[in-house]
């Protein structure tokens, strides 16, 4: 049930389309392209199994967590105040 403004299914839809954002802006960092043998930060070899699962993988598992810990999603905060959206 959607209140005020919104109609019945509102709240659904915002959040089926932060889904949607979310699963597309991770499919575009997958790695595409021509893959390595050895890892591009540091040198060492990546490992058959992990490319096999990823085509394009240009690092290695270690140098990949190190830049997924420093990585940061921004995007549009769906999830504002009711007193913000009446501004």
């Amino acid at each position: 049930m959607a209140g005020g403004w919104t109609h019945d299914g509102g709240v659904l839809d915002q959040i089926e389309d932060t889904v949607i954002d979310g699963v597309l802006h991770a499919r575009a960092r997958l790695p595409s392209g021509d893959g390595a043998l050895t890892c591009d930060a540091c040198g060492e070899d990546i490992g058959l199994a992990r490319r096999q699962a990823l085509p394009g993988v240009r690092t290695c598992v270690a140098c990949q967590s190190d830049r997924d810990k420093r990585h940061v999603i921004g995007g549009i905060n769906r999830r504002g105040s009711k007193d913000s959206q009446l501004r």
